[in-house]
């Protein structure tokens, strides 16, 4: 296998999309799972996101829920989770650095497991990976916002004390049904937990504007009360003025998952993501361009630039102006 041409980054990967069928397989059969298959086959189809299975974003999401983050729901599972993701990012595209982001909570089988074995092993898994291959990685803490306000909380108080371990920041995800940052109370609570993690020495990052059903509002939204560093799609934000104007004046980067974004319906095809991409960087908002989850939807990083110059949306030179934004906007740039 030839060495890629580029060192890459990527900002935006999901431990519970990550990991390949093969080592998903292998640990529920070690785990004692009982799968819902006759065989390995059809357990590749249950855990990845074929464009039959995969109409919107919450079919997407119920892959990950039901079986891939199940599946990695112990000490040694996440270890393992996070040791193989690092690897295969590196020996597979040439990815040096990467933040893998996860909810802790969703791997504790509602309080069956302890949170801080759940945490500390996969601080294990990152830094055997990180001895091996020299990368360059980091965790985020996935807040969930179908959670109770006091389960966020722990979760920000654990990235708090898990900060100078290689817990660089925290985010909010789950499906935009649950859009709690636009309703007035539930976004001051979580306007009050990112204040807390931005004192404590976190960055931060939100999922949002990923769905057209939410609309650019969501990220108006969270721009305004919650000032996130980053966010996670956004995609929306290209049909509206002012929430690019926004994006701009706070100096926040995107996220974007081309593959994902297809996956989900966020966009409609190719020409979309295109027009979508080109207006922001023609506004001057900040892009990144991640893989959300390499396995769950058969990509990597390698391939999201490829395609993304077969199909005429960024340049050679673009893409190193990608990479480069990636790399200033990174949490592991200003790591204690």
């Amino acid at each position: 296998m030839p060495r890629p041409k580029r060192e890459l980054i990527d900002l935006h990967i999901h431990v519970g999309g990550a990991v390949a069928p093969h080592i998903l397989w292998s640990i529920a059969h070690s785990q004692g799972f009982k799968l819902p298959v006759r065989n390995y086959w059809e357990f590749v189809d249950l855990v990845t996101a074929s464009a039959d299975k995969v109409k919107s974003l919450d079919d997407y999401l119920k892959i990950l829920h039901t079986w891939t983050e199940k599946i990695q729901s112990s000490p040694a599972a996440i270890e393992r989770a996070v040791y193989e993701i690092i690897g295969k990012e590196y020996r597979g595209s040439g990815v040096t650095q990467m933040e893998l982001r996860f909810n802790p909570m969703k791997r504790n089988l509602g309080g069956e497991r302890d949170l801080d074995h759940i945490i500390q092993a996969a601080i294990r898994g990152m830094d055997r990976a990180v001895l091996e291959y020299g990368c360059h990685t980091g965790l985020i803490f996935c807040l969930a916002r179908e959670f109770d306000a006091n389960i966020n909380e722990i979760i920000v108080d654990k990235a708090i004390k898990y900060r100078s371990w290689g817990v660089v920041g925290i985010d909010l995800a789950g499906s935009e049904d649950h859009a709690m940052e636009l309703m007035p109370d539930e976004a001051l609570r979580y306007a009050e937990l990112y204040k807390r993690a931005r004192e404590a020495g976190l960055k931060t990052t939100v999922h949002t504007g990923e769905t057209k059903s939410s609309g650019p509002e969501g990220v108006r939204a969270v721009v305004e009360l919650l000032r996130p560093n980053r966010i996670g799609h956004g995609v929306q934000a290209a049909f509206d003025e002012g929430a690019m104007k926004l994006l701009v004046k706070n100096k926040v980067a995107l996220e974007l998952c081309p593959s994902s974004n297809l996956s989900t319906h966020a966009v409609a095809d190719w020409a979309e993501m295109k027009h979508v991409v080109r207006t922001f960087m023609d506004r001057g908002v900040q892009i990144t361009i991640n893989t959300d989850g390499p396995y769950l939807l058969g990509t990597d990083m390698k391939r999201e630039f490829e395609l993304c110059e077969k199909h005429g949306i960024l340049s050679d030179a673009e893409i190193d102006q990608c990479v480069a934004t990636a790399h200033s906007v990174s949490f592991l740039s200003n790591e204690p």
